[in-house]
């Protein structure tokens, strides 16, 4: 799928990794809005990788115009 179509099931909670990726990465998610020490602090994007970790994400041009994005369960 696209990442148009993708986009809000992300914003939902869902999951989704690309087929590109070739398991390098695992997924990506997003993280709601919250407050941190009494300030609002905004929704962001996490991938998890391939150590387990999670990192902050970006997508690039390359992932807003992929059309392999898929659901990860």
């Amino acid at each position: 799928m696209t990442f148009e179509k993708a986009l809000p099931l992300i914003k939902k909670g869902q999951k989704m990794a690309r087929t590109g990726w070739e398991g390098t990465e695992l997924y990506i998610q997003m993280v709601p809005a919250t407050t941190f020490e009494g300030a609002p602090l905004n929704p962001y994007f996490v991938i998890k990788t391939a150590d387990e970790a999670f990192s902050i994400w970006a997508p690039t041009d390359c992932d807003i115009f992929a059309s392999d994005w898929e659901i990860v369960a």
